[in-house]
């Protein structure tokens, strides 16, 4: 298992080449280990949909990534993990801008080659989006530089 202290966990620990989309909307890594992950993301303006509240896919892309990166974190010999299923549901507007997102995901069940999460985004004391998803896992590259999944004995 990894678990880094959240005051030295980055993005790049995690993705290998950086992230330029996470960067360029501001999302903050919190805390990644023992199958659980934190991020926050400070609403600005261009966050916002045309009804001026949290767009959905942006709360989407909070609950993908720290779900995927809970699950990383309970295989070190993973290099990524694709979304192989989510499902999200917005309970209430995200919030506007100024507002900061909490994101929190958990693994609450894994096989040798996938991961079973779930994730809630919290404005203040508000639940306003929660998701699961499943999550394969990635260990290689192949020479082509397109990621692979490892070779194991099912996803039972």
């Amino acid at each position: 298992m990894t678990n880094i202290p959240p005051s030295l966990q980055t993005f790049g620990q995690f993705f290998a080449k950086g992230n330029p989309f996470l960067a360029s909307i501001g999302v903050e890594l919190l805390h990644a280990g023992n199958g659980e992950a934190e991020l926050t993301l400070t609403l600005r303006p261009d966050h916002m949909n045309s009804w001026h509240v949290t767009h959905g896919g942006v709360s989407m892309t909070l609950i993908d990534v720290a779900m995927a990166l809970a699950g990383r974190t309970l295989s070190p010999t993973a290099q990524s993990c694709v979304t192989v299923d989510m499902n999200t549901r917005f309970l209430q507007p995200g919030g506007k801008p100024g507002d900061r997102l909490v994101v929190k995901a958990k693994a609450f069940h894994r096989s040798a080659t996938l991961c079973f999460c779930e994730a809630e985004i919290r404005n203040g004391r508000d639940l306003v989006v929660h998701g699961t998803g499943t999550f394969k896992y990635l260990k290689q590259l192949d020479k082509l530089g397109k990621l692979t999944a490892p070779s194991g004995n099912g996803d039972a």
